[in-house]
Parts: C-alpha cells; structure tokens; sequence
C-alpha cells in the first residue's frame, strides 16, 4: 500500500502540492538550484532523471502554484538513495523540507525500499537533525566529497523502512507536522 504524506490533489495543511517533476518545471528547479549549492547539477542531468532513469522518483513542490521545492530519490531494489532535495531560500524553515523528506521516505517504501541512504555537508547541521529525527544515522566520512571547497560529506542510512518501528515513527511525525501545518 502506498503512504503518502497527502493524498494527490489535496495538498498539506499549509498549501504545499507535491508532485512528480515534470520537463517544464526545470527552469523553476533550476533556479532554486542555483541559489540553493554552489556546484549546480545542469538542466541536461535532471532532465535525464526523469526522463530515462527508471529507478529515479523526482517530485516539485508548490505554494500557489509557485515550484518552491524539489526531491528526488533512486530506488534500485531494496535500496534507495536521496540524490538531491532542496528548498528556495525565502521559504525556509517553514517546514517544506521535512514535506518533501516525508515524500521521499513515502516514495521509497512504496518502491519496495527497505534502506535509504543520503549524503549531507559536514557543515550542514540544520539538514542533519532533521534527518536524525528521521531515524538517519551517519555510518561514514567521505573525505573531500564536495568539489567547490573540498568538504567532507557525512554518509547517512536510515534502515528497516517497512518494519513496524519505523513506520510508527512515521505516523507520529507525520501527524505532529500535519498539527504544525494546520
């Protein structure tokens, strides 16, 4: 059965419409891109996910029809990874990042993942508690990671997506955001 954090078309409590990103949202994606890291993917590699990638799940999310944000994640059997999720400065910290994590741990359990993976700035620790509070541990260091300053990333995992504890934790974060939202 597949979870989602709000069904299609209803939208979260505080407007936010996620939805499978499309050719036509890329110049929006690209532009939060852009203000969002240094290194930039370019348009010909999102446009690949989400065109040839079978294992990619890419999602936008809107405020008014406005593209504000966007996740993607590969799925490759029980595994899947975040590739990317980013959110436009002026509507930080209002919760749109944590929607768009809750979609893509949705996506992820309803392809048959049992593990995720990500990899995170060591400097970024906003993004980092909040995927602690999503059950991610960090399992390793890569050294060097980020190509713009030399920046080690952490290796995070989060694990047992399908098992009862997890998806308990879920549904209490779930429903804690959905109050904040609402």
């Amino acid at each position: 059965m597949k979870a989602e954090l709000f069904p299609a078309g209803s939208g979260s409590p505080g407007g936010l419409q996620i939805e499978t990103m499309a050719q036509g949202d890329l110049p929006a994606v690209l532009r939060i891109e852009g203000l969002s890291f240094t290194t930039s993917w370019p348009a010909n590699a999102f446009s690949n996910e989400i065109r040839d990638n079978k294992l990619a799940h890419y999602f936008v999310g809107r405020l008014d029809g406005e593209i504000v944000a966007y996740g993607g994640i590969w799925v490759i059997l029980e595994d899947s990874h975040i590739t990317t999720i980013a959110v436009h400065p002026d509507y930080r910290g209002q919760r749109i990042g944590e929607e768009m994590l809750l979609k893509l741990l949705d996506e992820a359990i309803s392809q048959g993942a049992s593990w995720i993976t990500l990899e995170v700035r060591e400097s970024n620790e906003v993004a980092q508690k909040l995927y602690r509070k999503y059950g991610f541990t960090t399992v390793s260091t890569r050294r060097g990671y980020y190509s713009d300053n030399g920046e080690n990333a952490l290796v995070m995992w989060a694990g047992n997506l399908k098992g009862e504890l997890y998806g308990a934790r879920l549904r209490v974060l779930r429903t804690a955001l959905e109050n904040e939202s609402g």
